[in-house]
């Protein structure tokens, strides 16, 4: 997402945040951050990294219906790459997983939002984290039937007075639900479901829709044969989402022999990407082992899919 500092940015380009998943003992899983730039023709840098990492202070804790919400924050002048989000409630004592950052404007306000998969060890659930600097956060338990899943990408603004999330409700499907207060979300209505082969198994979102100058696009992981995981395309109308313009007949990105082998085998998979100009900047995850980035042209890449 972009960074909220932009004082720094190469001419024509811009500063971005990238969040990022790491694993410990224990396969418990915390929320992680690091800080790069995109030149004004799409060129990737990331920041080089502190050695150490730090933890942030519990400012408050206050228990509600759904579960605890929470406030910490870190100290300021720390690198963002020290700052790591561990496991602080109960729902989450297993692990934080695949935050779906997006840039929300509400009438010129810019909030950043992620919606992410609390673990318990014994059930997951959606949960929401919130911030403006990305020094202080806010974790907020949803409510809802959707929330009971994980997966769910949260729209960069209001869509008809609304908000509204792209989520699999049924493990399998893909839905589109709105809530009125951002926290509570219910029912939905389903507007893709596996086509193809590489997404037989399941479909899911891989992050927020990005707002193009006539429609939405949407990337998704299909599921396929021996579990593996691929990134696809759809596009969504402007004005109304549940109707789905377009869609990949074949991965954008998909596993290289090669690259199969890893922590989690067979595996590619991405929480969010960009628009940068008329491209597509997507940060993707390789077998849980590493991460890499892929440059799209928007144009090239709508060409490519299956319309209607």
């Amino acid at each position: 997402m972009p960074h909220p500092d932009q004082s720094q940015a190469p001419l024509g380009g811009m500063r971005f945040i990238l969040s990022l998943r790491a694993v410990g003992e224990g396969h418990i899983s915390s929320l992680t951050f690091r800080s790069g730039s995109l030149t004004a023709d799409g060129i990737v840098a990331v920041d080089p990294t502190a050695r150490l990492a730090s933890l942030p202070k519990v400012r408050s804790r206050e228990g509600s219906l759904s579960g605890d919400i929470v406030d910490v924050a870190f100290d300021p002048e720390g690198d963002i790459s020290e700052r790591v989000i561990f496991p602080i409630t109960e729902s989450q004592s297993n692990g934080i997983e695949d935050a779906r950052f997006v840039e929300f404007d509400d009438e010129g306000r810019k909030t950043y939002y992620a919606t992410y998969t609390a673990y318990s060890g014994r059930a997951i659930r959606s949960e929401l984290i919130e911030t403006t600097d990305f020094l202080s956060f806010r974790m907020t338990p949803l409510r809802g039937s959707a929330a009971r899943n994980k997966g769910m990408g949260l729209f960069p603004r209001k869509i008809n007075g609304r908000y509204a999330m792209i989520a699999r409700q049924d493990n399998e499907n893909l839905y589109l639900i709105y809530s009125d207060d951002l926290l509570t979300w219910d029912g939905g209505e389903p507007i893709m479901k596996p086509l193809h082969p590489w997404e037989f198994v399941q479909i899911g979102n891989c992050g927020a829709p990005i707002e193009l100058d006539d429609c939405w696009l949407l990337l998704t992981h299909g599921v396929g044969a021996v579990r593996r995981y691929s990134i696809g395309v759809a596009l969504l109308d402007k004005k109304d989402p549940s109707k789905v313009i377009a869609r990949s007949r074949e991965p954008l990105v998909r596993p290289e022999p090669s690259e199969r082998e890893g922590y989690v085998p067979n595996v590619v998979y991405t929480c969010g990407a960009m628009r940068h100009h008329g491209k597509i900047i997507l940060p993707y995850a390789i077998s849980d082992s590493f991460s890499n980035f892929a440059t799209v042209e928007i144009d090239a890449l709508i060409r490519s899919l299956d319309v209607g």
